[in-house]
């Protein structure tokens, strides 16, 4: 058979060594695409792709598996140990059909690729109840350009994901399709905001909450990036072993961004079951009302308007939030759901911290004096591209005793402040990331104040600094009439005195002089002035 002929970009991947190569090379090929079709399709055109490798590969590698443990097994009964199907079920792999396989996919694609991926993905959601109604089934469409549709088939079929260390190709194919999800928030600026949180944020979020074990849940899970972050942190710090160690559930109101969801979840190796059968409203269809969780994480609409308001709702035991703006609904949705030791997280606009308008006032005073709020942290501006309303992180929890053998401070009665506006790094004109060491820092004073096993295992101790972190008490905070801005908490930080600096009292003379000599200067030029205009002929 003579070689296959490259598209175009394989070429190039063929000599390149790092996943970050592979995914710019995919991400130019696949924006070759775009121009027939609107963001938002072409978004779930790429990450179904993406995607439907990914079960390709996870289901050929543990095909291979099941085939090297069958060595003792005669070869004519080997067939029904391969094709059955707990064995995959078992490993979290999901069941693809012969002719969803991506061999056979790209065997045949010149006979019509966009109606072999149509039929793939229909075969997989049938094949798989976790992914029915999930899967896209749009590349058989007059506005899909097929040519280059093979061309994309081809590439990604030849980029090594294997290869790169001793990572797995599902991890490097979770890490593109991270990649992508990034690249079409930029690409689609303020639309983003609903399935994209920056990557730096979410990570403030789960360094502080540290969700080794127990219940996440998101409420508005857009993406499903709270929940894939939290698994990174579990394997980063317990192992591998451990990811299971969580369990993930949300809801996402958008059809759309709920496809991308599951399938961010599944390609990560997460349940994606808990993020239920189907899209919804939070507030006019909570899909877990019944449920109680350890952590939330949540990066809500702003101030958002148009919801589902319900006088009334069991939710709203601080104050019925108004119809006008959802960010209260939000707050007391998240304290509904946590249980009696549960910590949440959360991303809302900076005017919730203050704002008084339609009874918000009196529902974040009744907070306070509950004893609800752990930590405010005002966060540096420009860190959403979707966004440029100034935002900032509330985390809440239900119990600030020492909680027994955890041995933690007790911080009844207390809130700590922490002004995190000057950390960050502008990366171009108009967007800002935190850094590792700005996320550590405001993580670890988090833990310091709060006394936990990170803190005590770093030997760190909480110090109020100025102009950075403030541990207020509630009569404080009640003097401030309940406003949590901790620009108003944390003072101004002190100057950086400099040894070989000037006194200030000869500092004042020298500049006293200078001042008095620029007067007589000024004086003798405008004496000047006067002559010459006054010698004019006129």
């Amino acid at each position: 058979m003579p070689p296959r002929k490259r598209a175009n970009g394989q070429a190039e991947l063929f000599g390149v060594s790092s996943t970050k190569q592979i995914q710019d090379i995919l991400w130019k090929a696949a924006d070759k695409l775009r121009g027939s079709m609107d963001a938002a399709q072409y978004k779930e055109f790429v990450l179904g792709l993406v995607f439907l490798k990914y079960v390709s590969d996870a289901f050929a590698e543990r095909r291979a598996q099941i085939k090297e443990s069958l060595s003792d097994i005669p070869e004519n009964r080997r067939a029904q140990f391969l094709d059955d199907r707990d064995e995959y079920a078992s490993a979290n792999v999901f069941w693809v059909p012969e002719t969803a396989r991506w061999d056979y996919l790209v065997e045949n694609a010149p006979s019509g690729v966009g109606e072999l991926l149509d039929n793939a993905m229909e075969s997989i959601m049938q094949e798989n109840r976790a992914l029915t109604g999930v899967l896209p089934k749009i590349f058989n469409r007059d506005n899909v350009d097929q040519k280059r549709l093979k061309e994309l088939v081809d590439l990604i079929s030849d980029a090594r994901f294997t290869g790169h260390g001793d990572r797995k190709a599902q991890d490097v194919l979770g890490e593109v399709y991270e990649y992508f999800l990034e690249k079409f928030a930029r690409a689609e600026g303020k639309r983003a905001g609903e399935f994209y949180t920056p990557s730096s944020v979410v990570r403030v979020l789960v360094e502080v909450l540290e969700p080794y074990e127990g219940r996440v849940y998101d409420p508005c899970c857009g993406s499903g990036g709270m929940f894939v972050q939290s698994k990174k942190f579990v394997e980063a710090r317990a192992g591998r072993d451990h990811t299971h160690d969580i369990a993930v559930y949300g809801q996402e109101a958008n059809e759309r961004t709920w496809r991308l969801a599951k399938m961010n979840l599944a390609i990560h190796g997460m349940d994606p079951v808990g993020i239920g059968d189907r899209w919804a409203d939070t507030f006019a269809d909570d899909k877990h009302p019944d449920r109680r969780v350890d952590f939330v994480m949540a990066n809500p609409p702003f101030n958002m308007s148009d919801w589902a308001r319900k006088v009334g709702d069991p939710r709203w035991r601080y104050g019925t939030p108004p119809q006008s703006n959802a960010n209260y609904a939000w707050l007391q949705h998240i304290l509904f759901k946590l249980g009696d030791r549960g910590s949440a997280g959360v991303v809302l606009a900076n005017g919730s911290m203050s704002s008084k308008q339609s009874g918000e006032g009196d529902i974040r005073r009744e907070m306070v004096e509950r004893d609800l709020v752990a930590c405010m942290v005002a966060l540096p501006p420009n860190l959403f591209r979707t966004t440029a309303i100034p935002a900032c992180l509330w985390f809440l929890t239900k119990d600030k005793t020492p909680q027994g053998a955890k041995a933690l401070a007790d911080r009844r009665g207390e809130i700590l402040f922490i002004d995190a506006r000057a950390l960050g790094t502008m990366v171009d004109r108009t967007e800002r990331i935190l850094t590792d060491d700005d996320i550590s820092r405001v993580a670890d004073t988090y833990h310091a104040w709060r006394g936990t096993k990170s803190a005590k295992t770093k030997g760190q101790t909480y110090e109020d600094v100025p102009g950075f972190c403030y541990s207020a008490k509630l009569d404080e905070v009640a003097a401030h009439d309940h406003v949590l801005t901790p620009g108003r908490y944390v003072g101004a930080a002190e100057a950086q005195e400099d040894p070989g600096a000037e006194p200030l009292a000869d500092r004042i003379e020298r500049l006293t002089k200078d001042l008095y000599a620029h007067f007589d200067e000024s004086s003798r030029l405008e004496a000047l002035v006067r002559n010459q205009v006054g010698s004019l002929d006129v």
